[in-house]
């Protein structure tokens, strides 16, 4: 049987080889592309491994998909309606993918502008209400934060920059507050402003570089009540906080002064009206 046959009449021998070694040649150019692309963005500032290969994969998909369209029009094929039908699975799968398309190129300007990093404390709202936890991964898809309380969560990278995000690692450090009502017995204020200041800096955890300040709110002869503010690394709120209320406590009892330490401040409790 002549091997001619099998062609059509306007296709020649050398159209086939033609189109043969585009095809050949634009997978070739699709492995080394690959490898050109990856190695790139691996050394690009915050790109990860996996974000890396997903980038370079599709590069080397276009670039065989663009020499087997260059090689069916060597063949003169008509190639309208395949483009045709290249646009319409593009259409579909860009509708049906948009969310995983979105959360994909989020993640990638997530990576490239660090508004979070791994082992950063943030705060985003979630369906219960405000979710701090600490960033443990960072994918193409989502953040996923461990929570003061264990759990884990998921937050699509597309929220990390849409919605506003607090964090609370960005400086180095954080600054909290505890509150404190403290009878005078005729002590003058700055000497108990001292005191607590004292008692604040003692403890291990609170920055000496940022000043400790305990700032008065009221004064009366009976009783003043201060608001402390320190600071301290980011993920300790909760326990340098606690030892800091312990510590101003101990200190007013070892000295026979009442007083109520407070982290959370509430809704004064009714005590009896200063005497004048």
């Amino acid at each position: 049987m002549d091997l001619r046959s099998l062609l059509p009449d306007d296709v020649k021998w050398w159209d086939l080889l033609i189109a043969l070694a585009i095809v050949i040649a634009g997978w070739v150019l699709s492995r080394y592309a690959r490898k050109g692309v990856l190695a790139l963005l691996r050394r690009t500032p915050g790109i990860t491994e996996n974000v890396a290969h997903a980038v370079s994969r599709i590069c080397g998909y276009l670039l065989v998909l663009l020499g087997v369209g260059v090689a069916f029009a060597v063949l003169g094929a008509n190639v309208q309606p395949l483009l045709a039908i290249v646009l319409l699975v593009a259409v579909v799968l860009a509708l049906v993918l948009r969310g995983v398309a979105d959360n994909f190129a989020a993640g990638v300007l997530i990576q490239a502008r660090q508004p979070v990093k791994l082992g950063d404390e943030i705060r985003v709202d979630g369906p219960d209400g405000l979710i701090v936890g600490t960033v443990t991964e960072l994918n193409s898809r989502s953040v996923v934060l461990v929570t003061q309380d264990g759990r884990t969560a998921h937050v699509p990278n597309a929220k990390i920059l849409g919605d506003p995000i607090i964090n609370d690692s960005t400086h180095g450090a954080r600054r909290s507050e505890v509150q404190v009502r403290v009878e005078r017995q005729s002590a003058a204020v700055d000497s108990l402003l001292e005191e607590i200041a004292q008692a604040t800096i003692s403890v291990e955890g609170v920055h000496a570089r940022e000043h400790v300040r305990a700032l008065p709110v009221a004064i009366s002869p009976e009783r003043l009540t201060v608001r402390v503010l320190f600071w301290h690394h980011p993920a300790h709120a909760v326990a340098v906080t606690a030892d800091v209320v312990r510590a101003i406590a101990a200190g007013f009892e070892a000295s026979g002064r009442r007083a109520a330490v407070t982290s959370e401040p509430t809704t004064a409790p009714l005590t009896p009206p200063d005497r004048i």
